[in-house]
């Protein structure tokens, strides 16, 4: 299973990242190429715990968040199109500067081979393993990559 605490993972997922400008064009969903980025580096940032929002888990999520976590990462199966995102983590404005947006991201993406946030509990999932993070932050940078061509 591809898992983002692993460095070769990691590098290509960086690769990729170094792909994307602000020519890419959007394959589906709402989000322009500056959102993507954006909320890509403030979602790591969360996972890393250098973000820390405050947030209720959310009723459904306490019901069906487990069930619903097994699903998407018991196979390298990519995440389906327009998937919904929290509204905190959902971003507003529409322009900013992408190349330094890009290089927040990838040095987020570099932390996680030093990964110390072992209390995060997801909004939706709750409480993950380490394995369930690292193959959940892998999913969701290669979904948003995969969203702008890359």
């Amino acid at each position: 299973m591809k898992s983002i605490f692993d460095k070769t993972w990691r590098d290509e997922l960086i690769g990729r990242i170094n792909l994307v400008n602000e020519t890419s064009a959007r394959q589906w969903g709402k989000m322009n190429v500056y959102q993507m980025i954006k909320h890509c580096s403030n979602w790591d940032e969360w996972v890393l715990g250098k973000n820390n929002p405050v947030y209720k888990r959310q009723f459904i999520g306490r019901i069906f968040g487990k069930m619903v976590l097994r699903k998407m990462i018991k196979t390298d199966k990519p995440f389906d199109k327009n998937v919904p995102t929290t509204n905190w983590l959902k971003i507003k404005e529409t322009n900013g500067d992408i190349v330094s947006e890009k290089s927040k991201w990838i040095s987020s993406i570099k932390e996680y081979a030093n990964y110390s946030n072992a209390g995060f509990i997801h909004d939706f999932f709750g409480k993950m393993s380490i394995e369930e993070i690292g193959i959940m932050a892998y999913k969701h940078t290669d979904h948003h990559l995969r969203q702008f061509g890359k």
